[in-house]
C-alpha cells in the first residue's frame, strides 16, 4: 500500500526529513510514532501529494506519490480540525461527498450509516459551530471513511476524545483492520498504538529508526523470577551465569552472562532447594524502545 525508499525533504539546509524508508501491507494498521519535529507530519503531506519530495521517492497505492489518481482511494484525518462553523453535520459530509465523486444517494445513506456509528445520531443537522472538540474528532473520522477508502490516513485520532470515545475508535480500527482497510495512524498515545497496531515505524531525524512488530522482541539477556526459599548467597550461587540486576522479596530479575543460561539458572536455583514459580524473559515495552531511539531528539 506504502512503498518508499531514501525520502528527502529539505527546508533550506535544514533536512525535515533525511531518507526515510518506509513500508506498510495491505490490510494492516500501521503506527507511525516519533518526538515532535522528528518528521511525521511532512513525510505524510509527502505521501498524500501535498507536497513534493527533495529527494527520494516511493508509490501510493501502487502509484508514484503525487499522483492524483490515487488519492480518489484514501481518506485522511487531520490532527487539528477547522471546519467551517455554518456548515451542518449532514451538509460537510454532502460537501465532502461530492468532492469524493459519489452520488447524492450514496452520500445520504453512508453519511447517515457514519454518524450513527460514530456517535453523532440526532446531530446531523446541527451547526458544527455548536460541536465541541471531541464532537468534531468524530465528524473528521466520519468524513475521512465517508468514501469507504483502501487506505486512511488518522493523524492523533483520538486526542480530543474521552476514555469511551477512545474505544470505540480502538473498535473502529478493528472493524476496519477486517474489512480489508489499512489504517496508518499518528499518535503520541503509545498506549493506544500497543493495543491497536499491527507493526510500527518509529521515525527520529527524519529516519526510520525501526520498523517492526508492535511488541518488540523479548531481551533475551535478562529474566524475571519468582521464587520461594531463595538461598540468601544468591550472587555466589548464580557465579559465572548471572548477576542479580534487581531484587524484592520473593522476586528478582537477572541478567545473564549468555542468552542461552536460563535453564542453568533454575537447574542452581532447584538444587539449592529453592521453589520457582516462574523464569521469564523480560519483556520490552514500546515506550521502552520509543524512549532508547529517540533520546537524542528528546533531549535536544
Amino acid at each position: 500500500m506504502i512503498d518508499v525508499h531514501g525520502l528527502v525533504k529539505r527546508y533550506g539546509r535544514r533536512a525535515a526529513v533525511d531518507g526515510l524508508d518506509l513500508a506498510v501491507e495491505a490490510g494492516e494498521v500501521f503506527g507511525f510514532l516519533g518526538p515532535n519535529g522528528a518528521g511525521k507530519t511532512t513525510t505524510v503531506r509527502m505521501l498524500l501529494g501535498l507536497a513534493r519530495p527533495s529527494g527520494g521517492g516511493g508509490r501510493l497505492l501502487g502509484r508514484p506519490l503525487g499522483d492524483p489518481e490515487a488519492r480518489r482511494e484514501v481518506g485522511y484525518l487531520p490532527e487539528n480540525v477547522h471546519f467551517p462553523g455554518w456548515f451542518t453535520g449532514m451538509g460537510f459530509l454532502r460537501y465532502h461527498g461530492a468532492l469524493y465523486g459519489l452520488s447524492r444517494r450514496e452520500v445520504e445513506a453512508r453519511a447517515g450509516e457514519a454518524l450513527e456509528r460514530l456517535g453523532l445520531g440526532g446531530r446531523g443537522e446541527d451547526r458544527l459551530r455548536g460541536y465541541s472538540h471531541g464532537m468534531l474528532q468524530r465528524l473528521g473520522l466520519a468524513q475521512a471513511l465517508l468514501a469507504r477508502p483502501r487506505l486512511v490516513f488518522l493523524d492523533e485520532p483520538t486526542s480530543a476524545l474521552d476514555p469511551r470515545g477512545r474505544r470505540e475508535v480502538r473498535e473502529l480500527l478493528d472493524e476496519l483492520r477486517a474489512a480489508g482497510t489499512t489504517v496508518f495512524l499518528n499518535s503520541h498515545l503509545l498506549s493506544e498504538v500497543e493495543r491497536t497496531c499491527d507493526r510500527v515505524a518509529i521515525v527520529a531525524d527524519g529516519r526510520t529508526r525501526y520498523l517492526g512488530p508492535t511488541v518488540p522482541d523479548a531481551d533475551a539477556s535478562e529474566v524475571d523470577v519468582v521464587v520461594e526459599d531463595a538461598p540468601a548467597d544468591l550472587a555466589r550461587l548464580l557465579a559465572g551465569v548471572a548477576t542479580v540486576h534487581s531484587a524484592q522479596p520473593g522476586r528478582f530479575r537477572l541478567r545473564l552472562a549468555a542468552p542461552d543460561a536460563a535453564p542453568e539458572v533454575a537447574r542452581r536455583l532447584l538444587g539449592a532447594g529453592a521453589r520457582l514459580h516462574a523464569l521469564t524473559p523480560v519483556r520490552r515495552e514500546l515506550e521502552d524502545l520509543f524512549l532508547e531511539l529517540t533520546r537524542k531528539e528528546l533531549a535536544a
